[in-house]
This record gives C-alpha cells, sequence and structure tokens, in this order.
C-alpha cells in the first residue's frame, strides 16, 4: 500500500530537517523569526512537493528551496528594519553567548560566523553549502550557478577570509 503524500512529506521532512534548521539559524538571529522562517520553508516545501522531480536528491531539492525562502525572508526584513530605523549590524548566527568562547578554536569559530553574517545572501548560502561538504557539482544545482562560478567564488571567498583571520588574531593559524 502506497503511503499518502502527507505521510511521504512529513518523513521527507523528519529526515532532512537538519537543512532546514541551518539554513533557519543562518538567516535569523532570534527565535521568533527563526519560527517564521521555519514555517514558511515548511510551506514553500509542502507547496513544491509535487512539482519535485526526482532525478535530484531531496537534499538538494530542500536546499534549493529553504535558501530561497530564506533570502527572500531576509531581504524582507532587512527593508523593513532599515525603514523603521531598526536594523543594526549585530550577528546574524549566533547559537552561543559571548562569553562560551574560551579557545582559540571557538574564537576562530565566531570570527567565522561573523564573516558569513557579513557576507551578501548568495555569498553566505554558498559558504553554508561548502561548510556542508557538499560538492561543487550539488552547490551548483542548488543555487543555480555554474560549477566553475562555484569554484571562483569559493576560492575568493577563502581569501577574502583568511584576510580577516589575519586581520583579527595575532595568533591564529590555519587548521590542517
Amino acid at each position: 500500500m502506497k503511503a499518502s503524500k502527507e505521510d511521504e512529506f512529513l518523513t521527507t521532512l523528519d529526515k532532512h530537517k537538519k537543512i532546514i534548521y541551518k539554513v533557519v539559524n543562518s538567516y535569523c538571529k532570534n527565535k521568533d523569526d527563526r519560527n517564521d522562517l521555519e514555517q514558511e520553508i515548511i510551506i514553500q516545501l509542502w507547496n513544491s512537493f509535487d512539482k519535485y522531480n526526482p532525478e535530484f536528491k531531496y537534499s538538494t531539492w530542500m536546499y534549493r528551496i529553504a535558501l530561497n525562502v530564506a533570502i527572500s525572508f531576509y531581504r524582507k526584513e532587512k527593508k523593513w528594519f532599515a525603514r523603521n530605523d531598526y536594523f543594526n549590524e549585530e550577528l546574524i548566527y549566533s547559537t552561543t553567548e559571548e562569553n562560551e568562547y574560551d579557545t582559540a578554536l571557538d574564537h576562530n569559530i565566531r570570527l567565522l560566523h561573523e564573516f558569513i553574517n557579513h557576507l551578501n545572501e548568495l555569498n553566505k548560502a554558498l559558504m553554508l553549502l561548502y561548510l556542508e561538504d557538499k560538492p561543487y557539482e550539488e552547490i551548483a544545482e542548488i543555487l543555480g550557478i555554474t560549477k566553475t562560478n562555484v569554484a571562483t567564488k569559493i576560492s575568493r571567498l577563502k581569501r577574502k577570509l583568511y584576510k580577516e583571520f589575519q586581520k583579527n588574531t595575532q595568533s591564529w593559524k590555519p587548521l590542517n
């Protein structure tokens, strides 16, 4: 007996829910915004479920939708804050309190999060996928750009990140 559409959707959603959490935490700084974005992503995934192309992995399909929704949400929120004079440059990606960062590695992770926070929407999505160890081909599929463009952008981001780490730390050494 074939599972219903709802059951299949919920099973798929449960299996890949970490994708949603990663995207939501990367684009929203407070809990209410994260909850709103999570709900919007789930709604868009449901609305697109019938259009899923089985030639692609579910994770690729979910990342693409989740990132598109997050980028739109982020732009809309940023415009609202700018219009209402509330926007500031606080960390968007922060899952721990400042005082919990007491080792060099934690400090480097915090710097990485700050760096990612200041990237534009496309580069933020690119870094998120790269840090997930997604192959360039899959990143290209998700973001709708060429594999060569992915490689070029990642290379530039790595150089920029290296310069940021050199500028912001005295004793930082790249981890091998």
